[in-house]
């Protein structure tokens, strides 16, 4: 057991980070078990998440990533979906500026 005042703050902060790591990588097995091409977005986030805090190697997570892309396809990018719609009425507001000037 630790002794000192800060060996006591260090193993505190220890066990809660070990907590949350052992949390994520639960969360990121199960997400890996039940992924599917529905799903496929939300696996991939999980990975990169569990790369970018360290959790496993970027190199593991560009592995996951490329198998999963070959098992399920390439995933839809929602966000380009979301900015491509936003584009569209802002071109067609331009549009109706445009005709209403000519006249």
């Amino acid at each position: 057991m630790p002794i000192t005042k800060s060996a006591k703050k260090s193993l505190k902060v220890s066990l809660k980070k070990r907590a949350a790591n052992r949390a994520q990588e639960i969360g990121l097995e199960k997400a890996v078990k039940k992924v599917s091409a529905s799903n496929i977005n939300e696996v991939i986030s999980k990975i990169d998440k569990a790369a970018k805090t360290d959790l496993i190697s970027k190199n593991k997570a560009a592995r996951m990533k490329s198998r999963l892309a070959k098992q399920y396809g390439t995933p839809k990018n929602v966000k380009a979906k979301s900015a491509n719609v936003k584009v569209a009425t802002k071109n067609k507001k331009e549009e109706s500026k445009k005709k209403i000037s000519k006249k």
